[in-house]
């Protein structure tokens, strides 16, 4: 992951979208969602191995790979949800960025609502 590529390509946009703002206001969020979305593409891009090599370690450790894989979506799920809210409230639409934060905390719970329920059964078991 070569990082100095991703803050030169954020300095880039955030000037772009500094002298576009003075020309065509409108088109600044344009730009800034543009470059937000090039810049999570290519981190995705990079983070790949890293998600493979989790899931490989859940594989070895007896872990069952359904699990992790909840565990990725939910991060996924995360970052996804900031870039959204982060996006809507650079354009001055709060009211939208905590909806979109809501529904982001939703659809964590109920992508891990198979994690809740295995752990509750451990935790039955364990009591009985």
């Amino acid at each position: 992951m070569n990082i100095i590529a991703f803050v030169g390509a954020g300095i880039i946009g955030a000037v772009l979208c500094a002298v576009i703002r003075q020309y065509k206001p409108e088109f600044g969020i344009y730009i800034s969602l543009i470059t937000g979305m090039i810049i999570l593409g290519a981190a995705v891009v990079c983070a790949k191995p890293a998600i493979d090599m989790l899931g490989e370690l859940a594989g070895r450790s007896g872990i069952d790979g359904g699990y992790a894989e909840l565990l990725i979506k939910c991060l996924a799920v995360c970052f996804l949800t900031q870039l959204a809210s982060e996006s809507c409230r650079d354009a001055g639409e709060s009211a939208i960025a905590s909806k979109i934060e809501f529904a982001g905390k939703c659809a964590v719970v109920l992508i891990a609502l198979p994690l809740f329920s295995y752990l509750a059964g451990l935790v039955t078991d364990l009591i009985v």
